[in-house]
């Protein structure tokens, strides 16, 4: 597994932002790798973040869902599915999600 070095967070850049009844701000590292951070902030949620809440996840994008979610079904860690979205989330050891979409 490559580890995350610290100087790749301060070359982080704004890519998009989505406002909803939520904020999602994606970040990508501004020396051109195609690793992204999406950041959500929910301004009405009515108390303090709670990580159970699955409201804190992270979301890796794969080129083959197909063969990502078959994957996923076989080691039994998907823990939900939006078809009508076109992403799932799979669950780590820790019950923490991690939403899995596509890369197109």
């Amino acid at each position: 597994m490559k580890k995350l070095s610290t100087s790749l967070l301060a070359n982080l850049v704004a890519t998009k932002r989505k406002e909803l009844k939520l904020t999602q701000q994606d970040l990508a590292d501004a020396t051109g790798s195609p690793f992204q951070l999406e950041l959500t902030w929910l301004p009405d949620h009515p108390q303090k973040y709670d990580l159970g809440e699955c409201e804190f996840h992270l979301a890796l994008a794969v080129e083959d869902m197909e063969k990502a979610h078959a994957l996923h079904e076989k080691l039994g860690c998907i823990c939900y599915e939006n078809p009508a979205m076109g992403i799932y989330f799979i669950s780590d050891p820790d019950g923490y999600w991690i939403e899995i979409i596509p890369t197109k």
